[in-house]
């Protein structure tokens, strides 16, 4: 291709299976990779400065084109360890809920299971870097991410988002899915899918060049994370994205 195709991918250590073949040099003639949080990731597509990008699902609805073109993906089938509202008091007692500023995707799930599944009806704050040391007392705080884990070391409660989401539903979760805002060419959705693929292969290998001590990666990367974008996740984002439009009232 004449031009590199513009990717960007979330910086989080969930993420490293997936961009594994891209930092191994697969299609490096014609991809240019990105890294960044979710949020500022999906601003990106939104604008189109990228053509591709591993984005919160919730911001399906913001585009006006998109296409799903992997088959691997950010999912969970239960317990997903790194989205989670922690608190020093149980849900019953929370007041406050300060929201991770990172990813869409999990403040509009914190939203929905807070309507749908736990009833609860609390202040909500949009937050800025460095709140988690706000969490305190009544004032819980949605944690996505590597900061998740060290949260985990913090909080008298934790409340997994992926096992609340599977609770209610009975079905798994999609956080993040490779999303293209154009159409692209089929010879090349084929090469990116096995680029993003190749990660799973080498899961030992990405442990080991990623030391971690807070918490067990191993577990995280064959337990929590759901790699694979199967029907149940599918089935899972539309049912996501219906609660999101309804709770929003997006039109599309």
């Amino acid at each position: 291709m004449e031009t590199k195709i513009r990717v960007a991918a979330v910086s989080y250590l969930n993420t490293k299976p997936l961009i594994y073949g891209f930092e191994k040099g697969m299609m490096k003639n014609e991809v240019e990779l990105l890294t960044d949080f979710p949020a500022s990731i999906a601003d990106m597509l939104i604008s189109n400065e990228v053509d591709i990008a591993l984005v919160p699902v919730a911001i399906i609805p913001l585009l006006t084109e998109y296409h799903i073109i992997s088959d691997y993906c950010i999912g969970a089938t239960g317990e997903v360890a790194s989205v989670c509202l922690f608190s020093d008091v149980p849900l019953s007692e929370i007041k406050t809920i300060l929201l991770d500023y990172q990813s869409r995707s999990s403040v509009g799930l914190l939203k929905i299971l807070l309507k749908d599944y736990w009833k609860l009806n609390v202040n909500l704050i949009n937050a800025d870097a460095d709140y988690e040391e706000k969490i305190l007392s009544t004032t819980a705080g949605l944690v996505i991410g590597d900061r998740a884990f060290i949260q985990r070391k913090k909080s008298k409660y934790i409340f997994d988002l992926g096992t609340a989401w599977k609770e209610m539903t009975g079905l798994p979760f999609l956080f993040a899915a490779w999303i293209a805002n154009k159409k692209l060419p089929q010879t090349f959705v084929e090469r990116f899918n096995q680029t993003t693929g190749e990660g799973l292969k080498n899961l030992t290998e990405i442990i080991l060049a990623n030391p971690y001590t807070d918490y067990d990666l191993k577990k995280y990367y064959e337990e929590n994370i759901s790699f694979n974008l199967d029907g149940d996740k599918r089935r899972g984002l539309v049912e996501y994205l219906k609660r999101l439009r309804e709770l929003f009232n997006f039109k599309n």
